[in-house]
């Protein structure tokens, strides 16, 4: 043992160290996690495959509007001219590379009903008002779309204020409102097809979708699609899910007039998210949330996503945990923080154990040490090796269903550019499968702590899970947001060049002055 270095004897220990009972039980535990997704994923897969089956199916008996609807009859005129009105609202906020593709493709939707659109902005000053003024104009004879100027919120998200002015907005006839975000892209169909399943099941309280990220290249970008994907097998269900997203939300529009169950009072009084409260309000009153296999949507992040941009974004979903309506929704967010955070770094650390372990068998090799010397056994390098079975499975998985979900949109859209898996780095995506997971517990906690938080340069301030005090200031704030690369301001700016230590750090030091670093 003398004649072992320093260094290589403490690696030599630490990889002794990861075969004990406990070490080897968070390895498999790693290995585990890595079968659960992929498992989740491949039956995410078969049901958005089933899908597509369907349409091509009725490609091949003659409907070459399968796309659009099951039966080619639905698109008669005696059933078009009975199809209910819909309402749909959009809350702005900023302009960025994406937002003029996806307005289009919304306001263009062929659902043959009756169908408004009401973009809503915080100001006129919003670099959207004249976006979208611009955008109507070249419409104005063809499509039934307005812009609303909501004002300043003061009482709860400036996004939540946005939804709820536009609802006061919408035409006393509409039987349905639906809630989109400026990076939805949607298909011809989906309108439709939305409002088909609630005609179809009166019972539904809120309809929803997930979108597909598509990576932009950076790391920051494959760190926001990794993200997303656990939770994409919570939306391919083809029917019932307990889960919610704020980017797309169908729902009876007398649920906002009548504030049935308490939607507009929650949601004005103290609401920070609006898909996390209205999903308690669905778990408090035993109502029903669905999302249609169709329900799917490609989200093109910004091609100069910083991995700052990132953090930020990572952020504002882990704050979203320390918002709630109801006690029961308190005890439901301490469960997925506590949840996702032992999950998380229970993920990360078999890698860590395994790269020692890879290391001192290197070492081993290259300075030619005997196992006798080094003490060490074989169990280290059989761990490594199942758990690279199990990553690869994993990835696989990732991939099948990404590569399904790629051929489902574009037979939804046939009229758009083809989406391809062939600029997907799926060695960025194992890096930010660690990375991601490595951050979430310090993002989860820094928000636990912190009770306050900086969107789209708006500080929020929470108190018993509601937004207790809202701060502005036209000298603080982001130029960009996180996934879209939107302009926030009137001017374009340049956006900030931190690295990730910088921008760790500069989070951190908010723990003990929040304000000071705002901007």
């Amino acid at each position: 043992m003398s004649d072992i270095d320093t260094l290589d004897l403490l690696l030599f220990s630490l990889s002794r160290a990861f075969c004990s009972p406990l070490a080897v039980f968070v390895q498999i535990q790693g290995c585990c996690i890595c079968l659960i997704l992929a498992i989740g994923w491949v039956f995410a897969a078969l049901v958005r495959n089933r899908e597509i089956k369907r349409i091509k199916d009725g490609i091949r008996l003659g409907n070459g509007f399968s796309f659009l609807c099951h039966d080619i009859n639905e698109l008669e005129h005696p059933y078009q001219v009975n199809l209910p009105r819909v309402s749909v609202v959009m809350p702005l906020k900023g302009f960025g590379e994406h937002n003029l593709h996806n307005w289009r493709s919304q306001i263009t939707s062929l659902y043959g009903g009756p169908l408004e659109f009401i973009f809503v902005v915080e100001s006129t000053e919003d670099p959207a008002y004249r976006a979208v003024c611009m955008l109507l104009s070249e419409f104005k004879d063809e499509v039934d779309a307005k812009i609303i100027v909501a004002g300043l919120s003061t009482t709860c998200s400036q996004k939540i204020h946005n939804q709820l002015v536009g609802v006061e907005k919408m035409h006393k006839d509409s039987k349905y409102v639906l809630f989109l975000d400026d990076d939805v892209r949607l298909h011809p169909g989906t309108i439709g097809a939305l409002t088909a399943e609630m005609e179809k099941n009166p019972e539904i309280f809120i309809q929803t979708g997930y979108p597909l990220d598509l990576p932009s290249g950076s790391l920051g970008s494959y760190c926001i699609y990794e993200y997303h994907m656990p939770c994409s097998m919570g939306f391919a269900t083809g029917g019932r899910t307990f889960f919610l997203w704020g980017g797309c939300m169908m729902m009876h529009a007398d649920d906002f007039r009548q504030d049935h169950y308490g939607v507009v009072s929650s949601l004005r009084d103290g609401g920070y998210s609006d898909d996390m409260t209205l999903a308690a309000i669905s778990g408090a009153h035993k109502r029903l949330i669905t999302s249609p296999p169709v329900a799917v949507f490609p989200h093109p992040l910004a091609s100069d996503l910083s991995f700052s941009r990132y953090w930020n974004y990572l952020r504002k979903q882990t704050f979203v945990l320390e918002s709630y309506a109801t006690r029961v929704n308190w005890i439901m967010n301490r469960a997925l923080f506590t949840s996702h955070c032992y999950l998380s770094w229970g993920f990360v650390a078999p890698y860590v154990m395994g790269l020692v372990h890879i290391t001192a068998a290197l070492r081993i090799y290259i300075k030619g040490y005997s196992l006798e010397e080094t003490m060490i056994t074989s169990g280290g390098l059989k761990l490594v090796t199942c758990l690279a079975v199990c990553t690869i499975s994993e990835l696989l998985s990732m991939w099948n269903l990404t590569r399904i979900e790629v051929h489902l949109c574009n037979l939804l859209s046939p009229e758009a550019p083809r989406l391809s898996l062939a600029s997907y780095n799926w060695g960025l995506v194992f890096i930010a499968l660690v990375v991601d997971n490595f951050l979430y517990p310090i993002s989860a906690f820094r928000s636990h702590f912190s009770q306050s938080i900086n969107w789209s340069g708006i500080r929020y301030h929470l108190k018993d899970g509601k937004i207790s005090k809202i701060e502005r200031s036209k000298d603080t704030g982001p130029i960009y947001t996180d996934l879209g690369g939107k302009h926030l301001c009137g001017k374009k700016g340049i956006p900030p060049k931190l690295s990730f230590l910088s921008s760790l750090a500069r989070s951190l030091a908010q723990w003990h002055q929040p304000k000071k670093f705002d901007s």
